[in-house]
């Protein structure tokens, strides 16, 4: 089975993956990783160097040379993933999406000290880092909503989640 988690940055994907991986033995990637592995720089650089949109074509290329390799896996999506090139419908016709839906507050705490290293936060000033994620989390909220499952991830367990996967 394929397992796509999707939702905001810090919503908990790579987390959350890496133990279902761990508990339904099946290979964990996350796809921010491989490209940075494929282009051998970080995120930031590749936005600053070559811009969103080569950055999502490249997602788009690499979640579906992921998913034609692996029949089973755990795929920790970027934030954005879902919204670009039909990618939502690509991963809901082969496999099962999850949304972690986690709250605005919660984000606002982990992304705060997470700034530096997301391109898209680095240039927000601290006090208006919630007015953004509300904004960006309004515009996106249309593509996550079209998961198979929607989960409040501060209330998951790692058996809740694997249950909620299989059965869902």
């Amino acid at each position: 089975m394929r397992v796509y988690l999707i939702g905001f940055m810090g919503s908990g994907k790579s987390f959350w993956g890496r133990k279902l991986s761990a508990a339904m033995k099946v290979p964990f990637f996350d796809l921010d990783d491989e490209i940075v592995q494929r282009e051998q720089k970080p995120i930031t650089e590749i936005f600053s160097e070559k811009g969103e949109e080569y950055f999502r074509r490249l997602e788009k290329d690499i979640l579906e040379q992921l998913t034609e390799t692996n029949e089973d896996m755990i795929l920790s999506c970027g934030g954005g993933t879902p919204c670009f090139f039909g990618n939502i419908d690509y991963m809901k016709g082969r496999g099962k999406v999850v949304w972690l839906n986690t709250s605005t507050n919660v984000l606002v705490e982990r992304l705060l000290k997470e700034k530096t290293h997301r391109p898209l936060l680095r240039d927000i000033p601290d006090e208006d880092m919630k007015a953004f994620i509300v904004r960006k989390l309004h515009d996106r909220k249309l593509y996550y909503e079209q998961a198979h499952l929607i989960l409040k991830e501060e209330t998951l367990s790692s058996e809740q989640l694997q249950q909620a996967i299989e059965n869902g």
